[in-house]
């Protein structure tokens, strides 16, 4: 289907019930639809947003276009959890029905002010030319309806393009104020990030750039995110336009952190280089809150914008990853799975094995989702491979060099392949000897923490329901490893959003 501008930017209550309830239905029943992953009813899914636990709840907003696969009119839609892995589907929570939102309720934040909860993001409006205007909008959640829509900054400063966007609130109890970062392109068509503070989070005042060694890098750098671990100041971003170098910066945009120590007074980061945050096909424009425990957890978009994807034919697009809780170790950034998850484990099955050069299928371990844990207890090896949802014609092959150090993630056989990507396998080199892998396997994704979240790679896949082997081999020696697998719970969403609630 050939969208045009109009059906672009079609709002919900646009359409009839009808055409939306075939929709959902269709994509209900269409191929690659994942198990315990987040994922859009209909349409297309990209950035988390409005990341915020209050009185008991996780809320978890995500950018939504509910008609298509294709990038168009965003509204914010609304999943509750009381621990992170069920979920309630409240449905469509930030609309499109302001002059500041005109053409979409773009990506924002979310954080708790005088025990209300205020969502803050950035409204894109056209004018008749087509001409963006950004404006910076906070609005209260109130019984899962938003009101009183305000916009703290509009249009974009002196110094910056139309480009504009993704505000990331906090609250710093130490200055008592209110900040919130931005992510900007200058005028001279690099990227950047602006800062906002404020005493009462009702008037604004800009402070400037947050100052990096980077200059340069990159056009645009969206979803900015700002914390502190441990005494670490850790700044997240994702820049658009960098080369690529070697296996680093291979996809079309990147998402990466800065670790250091920031000086508030003249907002100056003194920083490491900048690291990806993940080293494979899929992930881009995470965000971070604080979970019940006071742990920093982060949840990313496991997708990209420009690439076609093979369930787009079938009008739906992409999820989010599985939270992730952030740490640091050695001056890096680690991330592990959200100890939570744990509740999906299922059947548990355990393997003591020595990998060879003769391919050995582990026949007890077949399964299109699932958790795998494997432990080197030995490599001898000069490599060895791990092939994931494998059949005769099909796998996802993982590899490690050991002379290297180097993981590869390979789905150059993994079914059906994305359009528009760099390449088939991406490559990391690792800081320490491979370890340990903790692999998640969905119906069409894997999400791979290597060395206890050292390195962390996620693809999407798109094999057959009957590739579901797991095959190892090895060349150069032997490998002795331990291997658990957990099946994993489905159906973690509770739909209650019907289209007779759109209004």
């Amino acid at each position: 289907m050939e969208w045009t501008r109009e059906m672009k930017y079609r709002t919900l209550e646009d359409v009839s019930s009808e055409e939306i309830n075939r929709l959902i239905n269709k994509v209900d029943k269409a191929p690659w639809r994942q198990t315990y992953h987040i994922q859009p009813i209909s349409g297309l899914l990209n950035d988390p947003n409005g990341l915020v636990y209050h009185d008991g709840l996780y809320h978890v907003f995500y950018q939504w276009h509910p008609l298509g696969a294709v990038h168009g009119m965003k509204y914010w839609y609304h999943l509750t959890s009381n621990d992170l892995v069920h979920f309630k589907a409240i449905g469509p929570t930030v609309k499109p029905n302001h002059h500041y939102d005109s053409h979409g309720a773009y990506s924002g934040s979310a954080i708790v002010v005088d025990n209300e909860l205020k969502l803050v993001y950035t409204g894109n409006h056209r004018t008749k030319q087509w001409e963006r205007i950004p404006y910076q909008v906070i609005t209260t959640l109130n019984n899962n309806t938003t009101a009183d829509k305000r916009a703290f900054v509009e249009g974009p400063p002196a110094g910056y393009t139309e480009h504009f966007r993704d505000p990331k609130v906090w609250y710093d109890s130490n200055r008592n104020k209110y900040y919130a970062v931005i992510g900007a392109q200058r005028v001279n068509e690099t990227g950047t990030i602006v800062v906002y503070e404020s005493t009462d989070f009702k008037d604004w005042q800009m402070m400037g750039e947050l100052k990096t060694d980077y200059k340069s890098f990159g056009y645009m750098w969206e979803c900015p995110d700002l914390f502190n671990i441990d005494g670490h100041d850790i700044v997240l971003f994702c820049p658009q336009g960098i080369d690529r170098e070697g296996n680093r910066y291979r996809n079309i945009y990147q998402s990466g952190y800065l670790i250091g120590s920031l000086d508030f007074d003249s907002m100056t980061l003194s920083h490491d280089e900048f690291e990806e945050l993940d080293h494979g096909f899929d992930f881009y424009a995470p965000q971070t809150m604080i979970g019940e425990h006071g742990e920093r957890i982060l949840i990313g978009w496991m997708g990209l914008p420009d690439i076609e994807y093979p369930t787009d034919v079938d009008e739906w697009a992409h999820c989010l990853t599985m939270p992730r809780t952030l740490s640091v170790r050695d001056d890096q950034l680690i991330q592990q799975p959200f100890k939570a998850l744990q509740q999906l484990r299922q059947s548990e099955t355990k393997q003591s094995l020595n990998v060879t050069s003769n391919p050995k299928t582990i026949n007890e371990m077949t399964g299109t989702h699932y958790e795998l844990i494997v432990k080197i207890n030995d490599n001898q090896s000069n490599t060895f491979h791990i092939d994931l949802r494998q059949s005769e014609d099909e796998r996802t092959r993982l590899t490690y060099d050991a002379t290297s150090q180097q993981l590869t993630l390979d789905r150059s056989k993994s079914g059906v392949l994305p359009n528009g990507v760099d390449g088939t396998s991406r490559t990391t080199k690792l800081t320490n000897p491979l370890g340990t892998l903790q692999i998640f396997v969905d119906t069409s994704s894997i999400e791979m923490f290597i060395n206890d979240g050292e390195r962390v790679m996620t693809a999407r896949i798109f094999p057959k329901d009957s590739s579901d082997q797991i095959t190892l081999t090895s060349e150069g020696g032997d490998v002795s490893l331990d291997m658990t697998k957990y099946d994993l719970k489905g159906d973690i969403i509770c739909q209650n959003y019907t289209q007779s609630e759109k209004h």
